[in-house]
């Protein structure tokens, strides 16, 4: 994919389609010559890097194609740490075909999806988790994305990983030292500090794997399966979340014959609510698929919300939960009891009290789903559950890849304790350590395939 690194490039950085402003950005070897050569205005062989120049772009034939604002970084001091210039345009389609046609005859080539960014890596301008925080910004949603995002971005992940590897690295230099003079006997390091050095390492990264929960929740959005038996008020409660018209809603039971899912943030965090076809036996073969498709929810959900009805047989509802054994999923359950409204409104906290109670202390809601009442107590409740995800004041794991190669470091560590414990050979020992140096290398690009690069930034959107 980085075959021709330094080629020109241009491709459109802001969003097609019609707009006030367009960008179109360009970079690599010989842009700057070339864009001189169809802008009209000042010269921009000459001008400085950084600024920023008002002028025409001609066609070949003298026609103005639009008058424009071009901006020019010149090399290191770009983002690509090539130079480089953004074209801010017009946002008419026609204008940005025409310009990037223009600059397509002029020698230069469309970039690829991700091309800025993976020449910015290449450079040395950011590390591969830096250039994977980039995608993850563009696509942030919430404020909790872009928090997490932000901060990988500037390095913050990073930084800890380098610090890990500097410490694997200076831990192994001891070990290949022994084996330079193996023949000799000679023990550089105290095996125990050695020992203490590396469970040290890995209490880190044993942090970094556990904080991947909140991380993916967080970037991919937080699961939440509504389920319960029909006519519960399930579809309901999901119309009063998302204030819409999502599900039907009926006084037939079985009405949701399958999932229903749509979004929505809460405090900065976006949750999945995924309403589901009512628990129950039935001979109805659509809806049994529905039901079926709801057991695979509540597998894949994070959270669960199960709504009954209220009742002053606190009992019947213990009796009901346990049924339907949610302990043995070890997924968050909220237990809500639905239609206050239609139940003695003095009795509602005895019943949720008694119930939370009898049931371990889980979370229990007392609430009408017809009447909206409560609902800023079911979204508090979500909130707290995602924010007790979050573990310790470290770097946040988002990306499935950075949790691989961290679950691969840590048995390869768990390998080197032992080989320490069991006083095996040090070269056997240096080898283990050499595979934790190479899956943390994997993460911010010391270590890095082709294959690898081609998969992250074929991800990026064309123009960044």
């Amino acid at each position: 994919m980085h075959s021709a690194l330094s080629d020109p490039i241009i491709a459109q950085s802001t969003a097609p389609g019609e707009a006030a402003i367009a960008v179109i950005r360009l970079s690599g070897k010989g842009v700057i010559e070339i864009a001189d050569a169809v802008f009209y205005g000042k010269n921009l062989t000459k001008v400085n890097g950084h600024t920023v120049h008002y002028g025409k772009i001609k066609s070949d034939d003298d026609a103005i194609i639009d008058e424009c604002m071009t901006s020019i970084f010149r090399a290191p001091r770009s983002y690509t740490k090539q130079d480089s210039i953004e074209i801010s345009c017009h946002g008419s389609t026609y204008i940005v075909q025409q310009i990037i046609q223009l600059f397509l005859t002029k020698g230069v080539r469309l970039a690829q999806p991700g091309e800025f960014t993976m020449r910015a890596y290449l450079n040395g301008q950011l590390d591969l988790a830096q250039a994977e925080a980039v995608s993850d910004l563009i696509s942030s949603q919430t404020a909790s994305q872009h928090e997490l995002a932000m901060k990988q971005m500037r390095g913050g992940f990073s930084n800890m990983i380098a610090k890990l590897r500097k410490e694997l690295i200076e831990f192994a230099s001891l070990i290949e030292l022994e084996n330079d003079f193996g023949e000799e006997d000679v023990e550089f390091a105290n095996r125990e500090q050695l020992i203490k050095t590396v469970t040290t390492t890995k209490t880190f990264i044993t942090e970094l794997i556990q904080s991947f929960q909140y991380g993916n929740a967080v970037k991919e959005g937080i699961p939440v399966a509504i389920i319960g038996r029909p006519n519960v008020g399930k579809s309901t409660l999901l119309n009063q979340l998302l204030n819409e018209e999502k599900a039907i809603v009926s006084d037939i039971a079985g009405t949701t014959r399958d999932v229903i899912e749509d979004s929505i943030q809460i405090d900065g965090y976006l949750f999945r609510f995924i309403d589901t076809a009512g628990l129950r036996e039935t001979d109805d073969t659509i809806e049994s698929l529905g039901i079926e498709r709801t057991k695979e929810q509540i597998e894949a959900a994070q959270i669960i919300l199960y709504i009954d009805e209220i009742e002053e047989d606190h009992q019947e509802i213990i009796n009901r939960y346990k049924e339907l054994e949610l302990y043995k999923s070890k997924k968050t359950v909220i237990l809500l009891l639905n239609k206050t409204d239609t139940f003695h409104a003095c009795h509602s906290y005895d019943v949720e009290e008694a119930v939370s109670t009898l049931l371990g202390r889980i979370p229990v809601i007392s609430f009408s789903a017809k009447k909206g009442t409560r609902l800023h107590d079911i979204k508090k409740q979500l909130t707290d559950i995602v924010t007790k995800m979050r573990i310790g004041e470290n770097s946040t794991v988002t990306n499935l890849r950075h949790f691989e190669a961290l679950t691969q470091t840590n048995e390869s560590l768990d390998n080197v304790i032992t080989g320490l414990e069991q006083e095996i050979s040090s070269d056997l020992v240096a080898l283990d350590i050499r595979h934790a140096l190479h899956h943390l290398g994997e993460i911010t690009g010391e270590i890095s395939t082709d294959d690898l690069l081609e998969s992250i930034f074929s991800n990026f959107c064309i123009g960044k």
